[in-house]
């Protein structure tokens, strides 16, 4: 999807201190995008459901009004010391975080969540914000975690598939708004014929499939070159588990991207066995590259 003229990035903020992590990230992303920064905070008030409304003089409503407000103020004076020129919003809005979020990436061009949640996202941990947003938003999903290593690469999970090639096109372009290397890792397993233990000779098959494998990261690659000339690209192809491998580059990386679904090196990827593994579990901040739609 190509990104949507002025459109912002957008976080989600609660009382949580991890919610700091990903207005710094925000910011961060959007000084590099050159886009407007947009800070949300989504509470279902208390009484809504009675109909009594958020603008009510309700003195119980007080107290929540003024922690809202409060996240916000912190969240603007965060983001702008990460992000001098560029132009902050902030708004309260009136839902559960899910939906309120997900409304917000039809018109973002990135969401950025922390993996645990408190506050307007009490009891909506990593389950329900950071992976139903990476599984259902309409724009690319950055989820803070961990620390991102200042001097590492992008990584970027290639499997062949064309979110997968998203991917990498969101990757190759984050890379070079970072001025870092890209580092693309294609995992791939036992040919089936070795697995299911039928008697072809191990070398042959295995060379076979080795080139087959090299040919769909080098494929996944070919227009990146052209797209960026000047990136640095270090195609890694890793025989073994791809939860493994993208796990261990998380410990050296800037962050680590992956396509909303995939197939071959990545089966399941979204968010089954590998994309909801690096949620859960990466050392540096994951990117789940998806599109509208």
């Amino acid at each position: 999807m190509e990104s949507v003229a002025g459109a912002p990035v957008v976080v989600g903020v609660d009382t949580s201190t991890r919610s700091h992590d990903a207005v710094e990230l925000a910011a961060a992303e959007a000084a590099l995008r050159r886009r407007p920064l947009r800070i949300v905070h989504a509470f279902l008030w208390p009484l809504v459901r009675l109909g009594v409304p958020p603008s009510s003089p309700y003195p119980a409503l007080d107290a929540f009004r003024d922690e809202a407000r409060s996240l916000l103020v912190e969240a603007e004076r965060l983001a702008g010391k990460i992000a001098p020129g560029t132009a902050i919003t902030s708004e309260i809005v009136t839902d559960l975080p899910v939906p309120a979020l997900l409304a917000e990436s039809r018109h973002a061009d990135l969401l950025v969540v922390g993996n645990r949640g408190e506050g307007g996202f009490r009891g909506l941990g990593l389950g329900s914000v950071a992976g139903q947003t990476a599984t259902h938003a309409s724009c690319p999903v950055l989820v803070a975690r961990g620390r991102a290593e200042a001097a590492g690469p992008v990584v970027v999970g290639v499997d062949g598939s064309a979110t997968s090639q998203h991917a990498v096109e969101f990757a190759a372009r984050e890379a070079s708004y970072l001025g870092c290397s890209l580092v693309a890792v294609h995992a791939w397993g036992l040919p089936p014929t070795i697995a299911s233990g039928e008697l072809v000779p191990l070398g042959i098959e295995l060379a076979a499939a080795e080139a087959e494998e090299e040919r769909v990261l080098a494929e996944a690659l070919a227009g990146t070159a052209q797209d960026h000339p000047d990136l640095v690209v270090q195609p890694d192809l890793h025989r073994g588990s791809a939860s493994r491998a993208l796990l261990g580059w998380s410990r050296r990386a800037r962050m680590v991207v992956v396509g909303s679904r995939g197939h071959g090196g990545f089966p399941g990827l979204l968010l089954g066995s590998v994309g909801q593994h690096l949620i859960s579990h990466a050392a540096c901040p994951v990117v789940v590259a998806r599109t509208a739609g």
